[in-house]
Order: structure tokens, then sequence, then C-alpha cells
């Protein structure tokens, strides 16, 4: 067993199948399926079994999973640290982000840290919702994680490195339907059309306290990609609730960026394993605490 065959083996977990794996790893599929027959040859074990057309692990493969993840990261580790001497000349962080905390403060930290370091590269991996990202980071796909809740997180099974708050704003066309530099109060938004967050978003969780509160709404588009709310608003479509976050990128882009009465907000955390972290993750969070997150 090498810790290549490992990587392998996680790689063939993590994107659905050998196919997807290769093409991400760059080898050939038949080397690909060559090292996960040595690895279950010198377990002893059937990792995978066929169920039509896709592979499903069997109970060996899932055992293997985390001290397989372990083993990866260990060597990453080694390895980084003696890039550390090298003063981080290379390197690679990944993180799981939320979407509005991929707009900011993410998009800030990433400017910072790759402006400090310039050999350190950041591959952010997409998270819907919180719980996303805290499983994320848990099982050890991902090292750091940034992530929004309606209440400070408290979760034993990551590390808090940094905390923020954002307000959520309404976003609306230029044209209407609210005046510029005017605060909207919930009941305000009664008959208007609105474009929401799957449920478990902060912004779709305002939402539903809004209509909780007796205010009633019409929801015209219910929408998974955060990327597209302002394109949707700026067409006419309706207005959304969005972290504050989206509100430079959203004024730019010629939207109407308004407060919301009464205040809500969004408690921003950046996150870590339990584990030790490579010193690319290090040097991230050093960046991070800089800014004041």
């Amino acid at each position: 067993m090498d810790v290549r065959q490992l990587s392998y083996f996680l790689a063939v977990v993590d994107h659905g199948g050998v196919n997807r794996a290769a093409a991400v790893l760059h080898v050939a599929q038949p080397s690909l399926s060559q090292a996960i027959r040595g690895l279950e040859r010198d377990l002893g074990a059937e990792l995978f079994r066929r169920a039509g057309r896709r592979l499903v692990l069997t109970s060996a493969g899932e055992a293997l999973i985390g001290p397989a993840r372990q083993a990866v990261r260990a060597l990453a580790t080694a390895r980084a640290s003696v890039e550390r001497v090298r003063e981080l000349r290379v390197g690679r962080v990944e993180i799981a982000a939320m979407p509005s905390q991929s707009v900011e403060p993410l998009a800030g930290i990433i400017k910072a840290v790759t402006g400090k370091h310039p050999g350190l590269s950041v591959a952010v991996r997409a998270a819907a919702t919180a719980a996303d990202v805290v499983e994320a980071v848990r099982s050890g796909r991902t090292e750091l994680g940034l992530l929004g809740t309606s209440e400070p997180l408290a979760d034993a099974r990551v590390v808090v490195h940094g905390t923020g708050r954002q307000r959520f704003v309404l976003v609306c066309p230029a044209d209407g339907p609210f005046a510029p530099g005017t605060a909207v109060r919930q009941e305000d938004l009664a008959g208007h059309r609105l474009i929401v967050g799957q449920p478990g978003t902060g912004m779709r969780r305002v939402v539903d306290e809004i209509r909780a509160g007796g205010v009633e709404l019409t929801e015209v588009v219910e929408i998974e990609h955060r990327e597209a709310v302002l394109p949707l608003v700026l067409s006419g479509v309706g207005v959304a609730v969005l972290a504050e976050s989206w509100a430079d990128l959203a004024a730019r882009a010629g939207a109407l960026v308004l407060p919301l009465e009464p205040a809500r907000h969004l408690h921003v955390a950046l996150v870590s394993g339990r584990g030790e972290l490579t010193p690319g993750a290090s040097a991230f969070l050093d960046v991070a605490h800089s800014l004041s997150l």
C-alpha cells in the first residue's frame, strides 16, 4: 500500500467513478484501475462493487475512507512543512465556502494572502449550507471552511478561527419598486415579487421569518444558484434579500441596495479541522486574522 494508491482511491470516492477521477488526476484510466486493484490485493478486500454502471463502496471501502484521508493529509503536511522552510514559495490551500461568503470576505482574504505569498494557490470548493462546510472540513475534504449562520457557530467538530457579521440588505432594480436612500421595513415587502434561495440558506431564513411575522410575500423564483440572483434582479424579475457581502457588486452592476428593517444579521465564521494544519492553511489564517476575521 502507498499514498498514491490511497489518493487514487479517494479520488474515485470523491468524484463518483474511475473515469471522472482519472480525468481530474490527469492519469490514464487503466493506470488508476490497476492501482485500485493493487490496493485491494494489499488489503485483501474489495473496496468497490458494481451496481449496474455505477461503482458502490463496500463496507471495507467505507472503513478505509477516514484512515486514507488522514494518511494523505499527513503526507501533505510533511511535504508542506519542508516548504515552510522555503518560506511558502509554493503551496496550496483548500477551503469550502458558501456563496455569499465567497464574495466577501473570501475574495478579500484571497487577494491579501496571494499578494503576501505569491506561490500559494487557493482551491475554493462550493458549499450550499453551513452544514455542508462543516462536513467538508470534518471529513478532511478541505482544511478550512468559511460559512454564515443565523447564530454564532457552536460545533465541537471544528475549530473557529475568526468571526464577523454581515447585515442582510434588499437588492432591487434601479427603477423601483423602492426609492433610493430609504430603509425598507419588512411590511413594505407585502405583495412584492421576491427571488429566494433554497431552504437552509440565510437569505431564505430571513424571508421565512418575515412571512412568519404575518407579511404576505410573493415568491416568483426559488433558486439554488446564488450567482444568478443579481442578474434576475437587474432584469426586473423581482427583489431579493442578500447578505451585504453582495452590496458592492450589486451597486456596481446598477442595482439599488437598501437597508432592511428591522436589521437581521448573518454570523460569519472561518473554521478548520482539529488536526495539524499545513503551512499554507496557517498562512491563510494569519492573513485572515490580520484582516480582523
